[in-house]
C-alpha cells in the first residue's frame, strides 16, 4: 500500500476547502493510506506557505503527494516552481496530480538512452504544467488590472470596501485604553491595520 500526503489549497476565504475533501476519499479509493492532510488558504504564487512547507518536511521516501491540480501546489515562476518540486523529489517522494504523467517506474525499468529519454520527457511534461499554471495566474492578474482600469475610467471603481465593523471595534478598543497589540488580537486584524485606522480616526477627530 502506498502512502499519500494530501495538500489542499485555496487562494481566498471566499473559496471553500471542503469542496476538495473528495480528493481524500478518492485517494483512499485508489488504495492510498493517507498519512496526512494539509489545508491552507494562501496564494500559490508564494513558496513560504506554512502547511506546504510542513508537508514537505513530513515527507518520507516512497510517499506520494496528492493535490487537486498542479496549480494547487504552485503558481510560482518556473524556476521557483522547479525548486519547489525539487524539494519534494529530494525527499524521495512523487507527485500524483491530474495532468502530471508519472513515468518514474517506466524509467527505472529502462537502461541507457531509453531511460534518459523517458526522464527528459517527464521533466518536459512537468515544466509545461508548471508554466501553464503560472501563465494562468498572470493572465488572471492582468484581467483584474484591466478591469480596475476600465472601472476607474468610467468612474465606477470605488476601491476595496472598508470593513466598518472592524474599524468601529478598533476605535472602541483603543478608546477603552487597549494597547495596539491587544486591539489587533481582539479585533482579529493586523497591528498595521490598527495603527492605520487609529491614525485616521485621530486626524478626523482633530479636524472636527
Amino acid at each position: 500500500m502506498q502512502i499519500a500526503r494530501i495538500y489542499l489549497r485555496v487562494s481566498t476565504d471566499e473559496q471553500e476547502l471542503t469542496r476538495q475533501n473528495s480528493i481524500i476519499e478518492d485517494a483512499r479509493g485508489r488504495g492510498f493510506y493517507v498519512a496526512g492532510v494539509y489545508k491552507e488558504k494562501a496564494s500559490g504564487a508564494r513558496a513560504d506557505r506554512p502547511e506546504l512547507q510542513r508537508m514537505i518536511a513530513d515527507l518520507q521516501p516512497g510517499e506520494v503527494v496528492v493535490a487537486e491540480k498542479i496549480d494547487r501546489i504552485s503558481r510560482l515562476p518556473l524556476n521557483e516552481a522547479e525548486q519547489l518540486i525539487g524539494s519534494i523529489k529530494a525527499k524521495g517522494a512523487k507527485l500524483a496530480i491530474p495532468g502530471i504523467v508519472d513515468l518514474s517506474e517506466l524509467a527505472v525499468s529502462q537502461d541507457g538512452v531509453a531511460r534518459i529519454v523517458i526522464e527528459s520527457v517527464q521533466d518536459m511534461l512537468l515544466k509545461v504544467a508548471l508554466q501553464t499554471a503560472r501563465d494562468d495566474y498572470e493572465t488572471r492578474r492582468e484581467r483584474q488590472r484591466q478591469g480596475v482600469e476600465l472601472a476607474k475610467a468610467s468612474g465606477k471603481y470605488k476601491g476595496r470596501r472598508p470593513d466598518n465593523k472592524t474599524h468601529e471595534r478598533i476605535i472602541a478598543l483603543r478608546e477603552s485604553g487597549m494597547t495596539i497589540e491587544r486591539t489587533a488580537t481582539l479585533a482579529g486584524c493586523s497591528i498595521s491595520q490598527v495603527k492605520r485606522i487609529w491614525s485616521i480616526y485621530k486626524a478626523d477627530k482633530s479636524c472636527q
